[in-house]
């Protein structure tokens, strides 16, 4: 935060007239009272005109100081007249009133333009469309560094070789050193990894789960104590005063018994199919 906002202070107006000193300074003081912001998130608004329109907020003013491009991909395709129409220049907060306000119109055609809007909200839910997608590609430029604005978030985009990638910062992927970028060539999000050089890796594969093994004599006890208190509970909540101590002991008896029935079926090699319907038998009848 403390680099972010000197690197905000060491930028010089781009003009030196009257008028556009003043305005730079404005700009100045808006940046450096939306850089706390950046800690939890921006609020930017979009218009579905542009992979560059935004909803000029102060928000945005940081990106342009720091001649940061800022890019999405939610566009409406204007070989579908009716939606162009629907959703206009409207930014995204401005189209979704209009869709509320117009459904409920006693107006036909305003009910069907809602519904037509609204129809290009649903099919675009990822808040990325191809002819978004073909645009990017159009607008960024080779080895550009950007910041790309999908589904309210802020990812690292670049350029290269005529291809568009995301700095990968998913926490699940903390610990793979190989996997820095991924491809952003399709609206559903399944890119390709890439390491630093943008070569093609695979993540390794995560170990598979341990089979299950038969319970010990410990965890055995432990979950029967458990089913008592669990039952003893659920009398309690009934209203009822928690069995005598035969109760404990009938159930533990129960319970070791089926523990001796399972591990004579596994030891009969039945499948796990089988197991686990004994499982769920074990359980009810001890409720």
């Amino acid at each position: 935060m403390a680099h972010l906002g000197e690197c905000v202070l060491s930028v010089t107006p781009r003009q030196k007239a009257d008028g556009m000193e003043l305005n730079f300074q404005q700009n100045m003081s808006d940046a450096m009272a939306v850089l706390p912001k950046l800690s939890t998130g921006l609020d930017v608004n979009v218009r579905f005109t542009g992979v560059t329109d935004f909803e000029y907020t102060p928000e945005c003013i940081v990106f342009d100081l720091l001649d940061i491009p800022l890019y999405h991909g939610w566009l409406v395709d204007p070989q579908s007249p009716e939606m162009v129409a629907a959703v206009g220049k409207l930014s995204y907060n401005q189209l979704v009133e209009k869709i509320i306000d117009y459904k409920h119109s006693a107006e036909s055609s305003r009910v069907s333009e809602g519904l037509v809007a609204e129809q290009f909200l649903e099919s675009t839910a990822t808040q990325l469309s191809y002819h978004g997608l073909c645009e990017l590609n159009a607008t960024a430029r080779e080895g550009e560094i950007s910041v790309f604005f999908r589904n309210n978030h802020f990812s690292t985009m670049i350029k290269h070789k005529g291809h568009l990638y995301l700095l990968v910062t998913d926490q699940g992927f903390l610990q793979e050193e190989s996997v820095v970028w991924e491809s952003l060539h399709n609206v559903e999000g399944d890119g390709n990894f890439c390491d630093s050089d943008f070569r093609l890796c695979h993540p390794p594969q995560r170990a598979p789960p341990t089979p299950h093994l038969p319970p010990s004599a410990q965890e055995q006890q432990r979950q029967i104590d458990q089913d008592y208190l669990v039952a003893v509970s659920l009398q309690q909540q009934q209203g009822g005063a928690p069995g005598p101590l035969s109760d404990l002991e009938l159930a533990r008896q129960l319970q070791q018994e089926e523990y001796q029935q399972q591990q004579q079926l596994q030891q009969q090699g039945s499948g796990a199919q089988q197991s686990r319907r004994r499982d769920k038998d074990s359980d009810c009848v001890l409720l």
